[in-house]
């Protein structure tokens, strides 16, 4: 029981962590994207 309370948590902040790293990882991309048309 004890190693599923742990695992929660572990799990949330993963969660928000991922979510925040596809976050940055979409802005770069769109940066990139709008770079290459006003450059073109």
């Amino acid at each position: 029981m004890k190693k599923t309370v742990d695992k929660d948590p572990f799990w949330t902040k993963y969660k928000k962590f991922a979510t925040t790293e596809i976050l940055m990882y979409l802005i770069m991309i769109i940066g990139i994207g709008l770079g290459i048309i006003f450059l073109s």
